[in-house]
């Protein structure tokens, strides 16, 4: 091969590839800020009333199943096309049921102590998703870190869908969620603040 198409292969392989990186960082993103959106629709049924406790243990519950297969998805460093149609089909129906949980005519008490502590858990769980999406989105977390960070937002979920699965949330359950939340966050920050190269 010579030489000038040899530097033509490597160029057209490097801008591909970068091009391939690039899509995967996007498709990753687009999915953890879908988080962030659906976890913001819940808490804001859960303050208007319109999102009761038990619907709440009921929609945290297929959120954890969304950020599990994000962590699947994303642990080796990628995000294929049909790894992101899946989890599209799966946001997608946790948006058709945040939907219906708003639209049926079941209505929760807000101002409950129960409702209060939902709510502040899951205003976490915005917070904490808006956290991982700023890090994939800027670079300083890697996908593989994000796949770690998205399996421990699986677990907050799990927990917090344990709890409300009654209909009400105690107080003794949301200060076991609370410490959970603070040891997520703490992993966040270390994640985020590392020294590993981003990409």
């Amino acid at each position: 091969m010579n030489r000038k198409l040899f530097a033509t292969a490597l160029v057209a392989t490097a801008t591909f590839g970068a091009s391939f990186a690039a899509s995967a960082q996007t498709n990753a993103a687009s999915t953890t800020q879908r988080d962030v959106n659906q976890e913001q629709r819940i808490e804001n049924g859960l303050g208007n009333g319109t999102i009761t406790t038990r619907e709440n243990s009921q929609l945290q519950r297929e959120e954890a199943h969304v950020d599990r297969m994000q962590a699947h998805d994303m642990k080796d460093g990628s995000l294929s096309p049909t790894e992101k149609a899946k989890l599209t089909a799966a946001q997608n129906k946790v948006s058709r049921d945040i939907t219906h949980a708003k639209t049926n005519g079941i209505d929760g008490n807000p101002l409950s102590a129960s409702s209060q502590r939902a709510q502040a858990d899951v205003q976490r769980d915005v917070n904490q998703q808006q956290r991982i999406h700023d890090g994939v989105r800027d670079g300083s977390l890697t996908k593989h870190q994000a796949s770690t960070l998205e399996r421990g937002q699986s677990h907050m979920d799990a927990r917090q869908a344990r709890a409300g699965a009654d209909g009400h949330v105690g107080a003794r359950e949301q200060r076991g969620i609370q410490r959970a939340d603070n040891r997520q966050s703490r992993r966040i920050y270390n994640k985020r603040h590392d020294a590993v190269v981003k990409g």
